[in-house]
């Protein structure tokens, strides 16, 4: 059988919830039918939920590998292991496969997950996050990271202009704008996602150019905060 030619090998990283992994899975299969060899990194309790032809999966850790957060119990306890424990496991995987015939090329991860950029680069390969959210909903948070959008937004402050979309009033927005204070480390998480976005080699969006182009390409733009 005549040996395939190495097209890059790519690890994937999905947040371990079904409206996470279900298109970084669509993803890793699209690397695959493209020849990319595409591999799936996740918990130990996903494990076993992920079976695809032609898509490598193996474990990392979070460090609750039973049942994740139904076993930590606490939001900011999980995901604080996640970073520690996905930090070191992720790597770890990196160099399982280094003296192999598919090193790891590049690692996409979940945006959820800015550590994993770090880990990367720690191996000197690429990284890009991708955004599980629509664009509109990043492009939002983005604002709020770069101090450009304060929070709780008020029925007053509305409504929100965003380029290439109708204004969207007070219902149409995220309940995290409106009561910040509900989910505080769920909400510290997704501002998270834009922390080191600036040393990123792509950024991935699940969503299409035609419907949120605009929108999407102004993320990128806002990755440095402007001067004024």
């Amino acid at each position: 059988m005549e040996e395939r030619e190495y097209r890059g090998h790519v690890v994937v990283l999905p947040y371990p919830s079904q409206g996470h992994i279900n298109p970084l899975l669509q993803f890793a299969k699209r690397l695959a039918s493209k020849g990319v060899k595409a591999t799936i990194a996740t918990t130990r309790y996903t494990l076993m939920s992920i079976c695809t032809a032609n898509v490598g999966v193996e474990p990392i850790s979070d460090g609750f590998d039973e049942s994740g957060f139904a076993q930590a119990k606490n939001v900011d306890l999980f995901l604080k292991s996640f970073k520690a424990n996905g930090s070191r496991t992720l790597s770890e995987l990196i160099q399982k496969f280094q003296d192999s015939g598919s090193p790891v090329s590049c690692v996409v991860y979940d945006s959820f997950f800015p550590w994993a950029l770090d880990v990367a680069k720690q191996h000197g390969i690429y990284g890009a996050p991708f955004f599980t959210n629509s664009a509109t909903v990043s492009h939002i948070f983005c604002l709020i990271h770069h101090g450009k959008l304060s929070l709780p937004l008020k029925l007053e402050t509305t409504p929100l202009l965003i380029p290439g979309l109708p204004p969207l009033n007070f219902p149409d927005l995220p309940s995290f704008l409106k009561l910040p204070e509900s989910y505080p480390a769920y909400l510290a998480m997704k501002l998270s996602q834009f922390s080191n976005l600036d040393m990123a080699d792509w950024i991935f969006s699940n969503t299409f150019e035609e419907l949120e182009a605009e929108v999407f390409f102004s993320i990128s733009e806002g990755i440095q905060p402007s001067d004024d």
